[in-house]
């Protein structure tokens, strides 16, 4: 199971983004955005936020909610 930074990763990747663009769009500096797609450095909730309106995207494509019934 991929972990939230490496689905990040994955989705720029596969949807041919500059990580440098999204990481400007985001508001995180350069090196630290290559950090944390990398696993060096922790993806917090709030970068996680920020990389999600960059990407119009919504956080539930990062991460598996799975619901108790």
């Amino acid at each position: 199971m991929l972990r939230v930074y490496e689905k990040v990763r994955t989705y720029i990747d596969n949807n041919g983004l500059k990580q440098i663009s999204i990481a400007k769009k985001a508001g995180i500096p350069k090196s630290t955005f290559n950090a944390i797609l990398n696993g060096k450095r922790t993806l917090y909730a709030d970068d996680l936020r920020e990389i999600c309106i960059a990407l119009n995207v919504s956080p539930e494509l990062f991460i598996d909610i799975k619901t108790k019934l």
